[in-house]
C-alpha cells in the first residue's frame, strides 16, 4: 500500500503524471470484468481457470466485506503472463463478488503505460498485478501490489540471490502454503482504511 500518514496517495518517485477522476473513469469503464478477463487470457489459461475455480473467501470475511458503507471500484493493472497475477487476482474478483459495494475492472499493463507508470514499484519498476482503489467518483485512494508484503520482501532480500528459476519456484510454493491469506488480509485492509 502506498498512502502517506495523512491517507493521501503517494505518487511513484518517477511519475509526474497526475491521472484524473475522468481518466481513471474512461480506464476502468473501458476494462475488463473478471469473467471477461479471463476470456481474454492465452498464456496460463487453464491456471488462471483453475485457480478462480478454487478461490473461497473465509464467511467472516465476507462479513466485514458487507460491512463496507462506500462505494468501490478495484482497477487492476495485469498481464496474463504474469504468474503473481494469476495468483492474486483470482483473490481479488472474489473479493469483489462478495460486496455489493465493490465492482473490479482489469486492464492491460502494456496497453496503460501512464497508468502503470504512475504506480511503479518503488518508483522504478513496472511489477503487476497492481489494485487501484478508486471511490464513487473515480478519484484514486490507494493502490496496492505487486505481492503480498512479506511475499515481496523475500523476492526482494533473499530470494534475489537464488536462481531465477529457483526463485520462481519458491514463490509459487509461498502461493500455495498461504492460500490467499496474505492477499485478503491486505486487500480488505486497504478497503477498510478508506470506508468513509
Amino acid at each position: 500500500m502506498t498512502t502517506d500518514g495523512d491517507g493521501e496517495v503517494e505518487r511513484s518517485p518517477a511519475s509526474t503524471e497526475t491521472l484524473s477522476p475522468e481518466d481513471l473513469r474512461e480506464r476502468f469503464r473501458g476494462g475488463w470484468t473478471f469473467p471477461e478477463y479471463l476470456e481474454e487470457v492465452e498464456k496460463n489459461r487453464d491456471l488462471w481457470r483453475d485457480l478462480h475455480e478454487r478461490v473461497r473467501i473465509p464467511e467472516e470475511v465476507e462479513g466485514q466485506l458487507r460491512a463496507i458503507s462506500a462505494h468501490r471500484h478495484l482497477l487492476a493493472l495485469s498481464e496474463d503472463w504474469c504468474g503473481d497475477a494469476v495468483n492474486i487476482l483470482p483473490w481479488v474478483a472474489h473479493l469483489s463478488d462478495a460486496s455489493p459495494k465493490l465492482e473490479l475492472r482489469v486492464v492491460s499493463r502494456d496497453e496503460n503505460p501512464n497508468l502503470m507508470d504512475a504506480h511503479l514499484w518503488q518508483g522504478r519498476s513496472r511489477s503487476i498485478p497492481v489494485v487501484i482503489l478508486l471511490d464513487e467518483e473515480f478519484r484514486e485512494l490507494d493502490w496496492w501490489g505487486p505481492r503480498p508484503r512479506e511475499l515481496q520482501e523475500w523476492v526482494m532480500g533473499e530470494g534475489l540471490e537464488l536462481p531465477v528459476k529457483d526463485r520462481y519456484r519458491e514463490v509459487r510454493k509461498w502461493y500455495a502454503r498461504d492460500r490467499g491469506d496474505s492477499i485478503v488480509a491486505e486487500i480488505l485492509g486497504m478497503l477498510q482504511a478508506h470506508d468513509r
